[in-house]
Formats: structure tokens, C-alpha cells, sequence
């Protein structure tokens, strides 16, 4: 899963959870795949050994390899994403680090908090909190079956947080 709910004492009212976005390829993933793909592309090249042609399909079969190469890597950089909840009687906060651009926070008190799923839309199972005269977004990185087991165990939280026994 990828999001974890940090574990608190037992007698602390304070919940945490990390969320980041699903990363299917290893180090390891990205190695082979690329290894593959470059002998995949040598083999068209193997009949024009020793000829001209050769000279001129190389070069493009290169700009094709680092092409992807660069793309993959781009894409591996931008996965590196995280979204920090942090949930006490006090205060709600969201700490967005992004791969690239600045860090973005949203904080506000819980006891006025909103979360809303919306089911339905662009975006299935769409989880937004609102608080503090902003609505944002949490886990959009996420499945939708992620994000509303999400929503359960937050509102779960939330409640908790909200109305103490």
C-alpha cells in the first residue's frame, strides 16, 4: 500500500500518515529494461554491419535509446512525492513535498475540517479536505480503491478527533 499511518503511543491523541505514489519499476527494472531494449534495437543494425546504412540508421536508434532512457528517468524523478498528514486535537496539517518546485502546507483546526469523497467525476474516488477557506486535495497519486480505504480510515481519525469520548 502506499501509504503507512505512523504508529503513536498508546496514550497520544496524535495520528500521522505518509503517502506516496506507486513506483513499479526497481533500479533494478530500469537496468534490464533498458539493456533489453538496446539489444532489441541492435538487432535490425546486425545485416548492415560493414555498410554506410549502417551510419545512418545508428545515430537515430541512439536519439530512440536515450530518448526513452531520459523519459524514464524524468518519470522515476517525478514519483518521488510524498504527502505527510499529521492529525492531533489541536490541529490538521498537510506537508506536500513535491519532486520538483517548492514544499506546499495546508493547515487548519480539525474541529472545523470537511473530508469529502467524491465518488463520482473525472477523478474516482476523489478525496479533498476542506478547512481554514481552502479545499485540498490528498492522495491523488493514489488507486481509487487506495484512496477510498483512505477516506475510511480518516474519517475514522477524524471523528475520533473531533468528537471525544
Amino acid at each position: 500500500m502506499p501509504y503507512e499511518w505512523s504508529p503513536a503511543p498508546s496514550n497520544s491523541t496524535t495520528h500521522s500518515v505518509c503517502l506516496w505514489p506507486h513506483k513499479s519499476m526497481t533500479p533494478q527494472g530500469f537496468a534490464w529494461f533498458i539493456g533489453v531494449t538496446a539489444v532489441l534495437l541492435c538487432l535490425p543494425l546486425l545485416p548492415l554491419l560493414g555498410s554506410f546504412a549502417l551510419w545512418g540508421i545508428l545515430p537515430f536508434l541512439l536519439i530512440a535509446l536515450s530518448g526513452m532512457w531520459l523519459g524514464i528517468k524524468r518519470n522515476l524523478r517525478d514519483l518521488n512525492l510524498t504527502e505527510e498528514l499529521t492529525l492531533s486535537p489541536e490541529r490538521i496539517a498537510i506537508k506536500r513535498r513535491n519532486a520538483r518546485g517548492p514544499d506546499q502546507k495546508w493547515d487548519a483546526n480539525p474541529y472545523w475540517v470537511e473530508l469529502k469523497l467524491h465518488p463520482k467525476g473525472k477523478v474516482e474516488n476523489y478525496i479533498t479536505l476542506r478547512g481554514s477557506d481552502r479545499e485540498v486535495e490528498l492522495g491523488a497519486f493514489l488507486s481509487p480503491d487506495e484512496r477510498l480505504k483512505l477516506h475510511s480510515e480518516l474519517s475514522k481519525r477524524l471523528d475520533a478527533v473531533q468528537r471525544p469520548t
